[in-house]
């Protein structure tokens, strides 16, 4: 059938129509894609492209109050790979699992991910320069060797549960780390480039920086030359009576700020794995809750005094030995009693009896009102992880017994950072403050405070002024005149009260096992410090005027010099009964001027008398008039002829 020109053309024209507007969306499309769309799409192709590698942040350090660094960083080698450019798989993971100690196929598995770069962790990470020297020398494909950060803890076990440790990528796990883990991480960088198929970087294109934001350093309220002295006494005191744990805390009271706090056994933050888990996950003074013992019976004394339910000075008491309260008998550690006594001399003989009155003078609504006051029964909040919150009856449930018991420290269960934090609050002036150990986040570049930590008041008025006053009176007595004589030293006013309480086990008092204490205080006319230490079944004789007090007296004597806390002139004078095994304390006369002959006549039994030089006179003595030392010591005088 033979086709006319028109049908041609007209069909021509139809074609060249539909090639026109086919061409013509072409370019419309084409034009979209590049002109409205082109920007949109090459930044998508390039995110395609573009691969980052983590640049590590700076973890900030940890320091104390005075700036001795306690934890910082060391620069250390780490293995990471591009598994894009991986040829040999296989044969790379056997190879570097040689070399790390990790198993291959652990290796292989983390080498065939789709990312542009990996860890070889754990074993990969943080290694030595030997191990790092030797993954070089393989030269494998996708395998680097870069700088990580180690953090290193230049004391060893010093604060070892205040500082905590960090896991394998830098993290805080516990102690500060974990509490102030996000200001002290920073921010990641990252270096970005563009990569081939093959994971090499594509020809004529740039990197990129991203600079790393490094974390906050943190300073403590800890004071290293504290914190040492004591971790050296509860260490000797762990030794010496071979004792379960051991435990102490030293406080400012006037703002709730941690000056040293330790708990035995310690472990060292670097090898935490070396130890059990129960041994760096337990900070025993915040979470270690017992029966406190008489220690307690200052909480009780406070109330009875804010209530004025006693007059400690004339007042008198009674005590049989023993009291019967609801079927129950409840004895006084003294066996016989202590007789007739002042309110006073209840305190300073640590009375059972005379407390049971006092608790029930004040009944059980009021006492545990003060008890509820003074912080027990929950968390402190101090700023660590792992605090309990204690036990007490609910009030529903306590009846003469319970009501008794608790009134000298048994019965209740309570932490030792609640105890520190109640009585520094009854010696304060009433006021209660939440313990806390950070003192300062700064910025680690140019040195400048970012936050600080300012005191946080719980509770202000938990007693009044006077009442604080007279607490701190009667428990200078107790150390002067009282059970807590092992905690005098010489020269300076030191209140505090002891405590012998009988561990639970089983869901019965043990006879034989004791968890002994004692909390401190000094200056008591203007308290300074608080220390509290607690020895947990020590062997030999349990009663915590023996063992706790002097392990008080030896740290707060150290630190109060430290402290350059200036001695007192109006210290009580300590009493000494018969039998005591610490001799008295005495002054040094002035023998200068007098002739031997004098001194022979005048001497008595408080000083042995040694000489040295020719003469009659004395021209000098060693130790000086005025001297304090105990009775039976030793003066030297040195002696010539009047005009020589």
């Amino acid at each position: 059938m033979r086709v006319s020109n028109v049908t041609v053309r007209r069909r021509l024209f139809i074609a060249l129509i539909v090639g026109t507007c086919i061409f013509v969306g072409l370019l419309v499309r084409l034009a979209y894609v590049q002109l409205w769309k082109g920007r949109e799409l090459a930044q998508a192709a390039e995110d395609n492209w573009r691969r980052q590698i983590t640049v590590t942040p700076k973890r900030g350090e940890i320091w104390d109050r005075n700036g001795t660094r306690l934890t910082y960083n060391v620069s250390t080698p780490t293995v990471m790979a591009v598994p894009a450019q991986i040829k040999d798989k296989p044969g790379t993971a056997k190879q570097l699992g040689d070399i790390l100690g990790m198993p291959a196929d652990d290796i292989l598995s983390i080498i065939s991910k789709r990312q542009s770069s990996v860890y070889i962790k754990p074993a990969g990470r943080k290694i030595s320069l030997e191990k790092a020297d030797e993954v070089r020398k393989l030269e494998l494909d996708g395998i680097y060797v870069t700088e990580d950060n180690k953090r290193y803890y230049p004391f060893g076990s010093l604060a070892s549960h205040i500082l905590g440790f960090t896991g394998i990528d830098n993290q805080g796990l516990t102690g500060v780390e974990a509490k102030y883990d996000k200001q002290m991480t920073g921010v990641k960088g990252y270096i970005t480039y563009l990569s081939q198929a093959n994971g090499d970087k594509m020809p004529g294109s740039t990197s990129g920086f991203e600079q790393p934001l490094n974390g906050l350093n943190l300073q403590l309220t800890i004071d290293y030359h504290l914190q040492s002295v004591v971790e050296r006494e509860l260490q000797q005191a762990m030794v010496k009576y071979q004792a379960e744990h051991a435990i102490a805390i030293m406080m400012d009271p006037n703002n709730g700020e941690i000056l040293a706090m330790s708990g035995y056994p310690t472990y060292e933050p670097s090898h935490f794995a070396d130890y059990p888990v129960e041994t760096y996950n337990r900070n025993l003074p915040i979470w270690m809750t017992y029966e406190p013992g008489s220690t307690f019976k200052i909480i009780t004394l406070a109330a009875a005094l804010n209530e004025k339910k006693v007059d400690l000075k004339n007042e008198t008491f009674h005590d049989p030995g023993a009291v019967e309260i609801g079927g129950a008998r409840l004895r006084c550690w003294k066996r016989g009693g202590h007789g007739s006594e002042t309110f006073l001399e209840v305190v300073e003989n640590s009375c059972n009896p005379g407390f049971v009155a006092l608790g029930n003078r004040l009944g059980k609504e009021t006492l545990f009102d003060y008890i509820n006051r003074f912080g027990f029964g929950r968390k402190t909040g101090i700023d660590l992880g792992g605090e309990e919150n204690g036990i007490l009856f609910k009030l529903s449930r306590v009846g003469p017994v319970e009501l008794a018991t608790t009134a000298f420290g048994q019965g209740v269960s309570v932490t030792p950072i609640q105890q520190v934090a109640a009585v520094s609050a009854a010696i304060n002036g009433g006021k209660l403050y939440q313990p806390h150990v950070g003192r300062a986040l700064v910025n680690p570049d140019n040195g400048e405070v970012v936050q600080r930590m300012e005191p946080k008041l719980v509770r202000d008025n938990v007693i009044s002024p006077d009442t604080s006053r007279q607490v701190r009176e009667t428990l200078e007595s107790v150390v002067a005149k009282g059970t807590g004589k092992n905690a005098f030293i010489d020269g300076y006013r030191v209140g505090g009260k002891t405590g012998t309480a009988q561990k639970v086990i089983g869901g019965r008092y043990s006879s034989t096992e004791h968890i002994v204490s004692f909390i401190g205080f000094a200056p008591a006319d203007n308290p300074r410090v608080v220390v509290y230490a607690a020895v947990d079944n020590p062997k030999g004789l349990q009663f915590g005027g023996l063992i706790a007090a002097p392990l008080v007296k030896n740290i707060m004597a150290e630190s109060l010099r430290y402290l350059k806390v200036e001695p007192s002139k109006n210290q009580l004078e300590r009493e000494y009964t018969y039998g005591e095994l610490t001799p008295p304390i005495v002054e040094v006369p002035n023998l200068i001027g007098a002739t031997v002959q004098d001194i022979l006549e005048d001497m008595n039994d408080d000083f042995l008398l040694a000489k040295s030089g020719n003469g009659s006179t004395v021209i000098n003595q060693v130790p000086k008039p005025g001297t304090r030392v105990e009775k039976g010591s030793t003066i030297r005088v040195y002696l010539s002829d009047t005009g020589q």
